[in-house]
């Protein structure tokens, strides 16, 4: 089985029919929060922002809840709306970032960031590109996502999270004057 898509039981779209959304939340909650919180500290980096995107995450499924049709699994459903929400963050703070201190700064900062220095310039890097490019590489690069999976859930083509991704890989390569990472 692939480690992405996750066979989800039964009883959770039966939950869902029954409108018995009080039971299927805490089930959603317990089932995806490692999976989730990773996925948004990968983009955000930061242990708060990303409790606090988890946190919004599981607000804004709790409410769409009653709205979701089923068509994808939960987990790409929330996945969507973690993604989503981190990115939307990342834009506002960019906004704020001159005030706030560089990224290096906030690495540093951080306590549940214990990377060494090469880690810690691959990741100053990364900073650096757009939204789109950051996610797909870190997908990739980080979290080893197939991009068939990487296209389900961000509802992007695969052709184009390619071209992201070598885009992304290029300017890193670039960045740090090398030649190959992978």
């Amino acid at each position: 089985m692939d480690i992405w898509i996750m066979a989800e039981p039964p009883i959770w779209k039966e939950q869902l029919k029954k409108q018995q959304f009080d039971r299927l939340f805490p089930i959603l909650v317990d089932a995806f929060t490692e999976r989730l919180y990773w996925h948004i500290r990968s983009i955000l980096l930061r242990h708060d922002w990303t409790d606090d995107v988890l946190q919004e995450c599981y607000i804004k499924t709790w409410k769409a809840l009653p709205n979701f049709r089923g068509e994808s699994s939960f987990y790409t459903w929330m996945y969507r709306i973690a993604t989503n929400e981190a990115l939307a963050l990342l834009k506002k703070e960019r906004r704020f970032q001159l005030q706030d201190g560089p990224l290096d700064f906030k690495l540093n900062a951080d306590p549940y960031f214990d990377g060494d220095a090469a880690l810690q310039k691959l990741m100053m890097q990364v900073s650096e590109l757009p939204d789109k490019q950051q996610t797909v590489f870190k997908l990739k690069y980080f979290q080893n996502m197939p991009f068939k999976e990487m296209s389900e859930l961000l509802d992007t083509s695969i052709g184009a999270l390619k071209a992201s991704y070598h885009h992304a890989n290029e300017k890193i390569k670039e960045g740090l004057n090398l030649k190959d990472i992978g």
